[in-house]
């Protein structure tokens, strides 16, 4: 175990580990997927915008829908959440 992963074990913030099946919201929205579908670099970047944090796609599900959904729709190609949620997880397993 890495020293950043104790300390966020530690800290309380570690809530999954580094699981296949469940890959982080960085490798499902990497910078490249952002930039071709948003005006944004990062998924931290869209999060910011639209005032919601969320480590895990666990955390993406406690958000309110149909907020962000206006704020995916607003800020990128995608109409929804889900619609982008299943283009991500497409290209991720893919591996575009």
């Amino acid at each position: 175990m890495s020293f950043d992963d104790l300390l966020k074990d530690l800290q309380g913030q570690k809530t999954i580990q580094d699981d296949p099946s469940q890959p982080s919201l960085e490798k499902l929205f990497p910078a490249s997927f952002m930039r071709k579908h948003s005006k944004f670099s990062s998924f931290q970047e869209l999060q910011e915008k639209g005032n919601f944090q969320a480590d895990t796609l666990q955390d993406m599900d406690k958000i309110a829908g149909e907020l962000l959904d206006r704020h995916i729709d607003r800020e990128t190609d995608f109409p929804d959440w889900q619609t982008m949620l299943d283009t991500a997880k497409r290209e991720f397993e893919s591996g575009k």
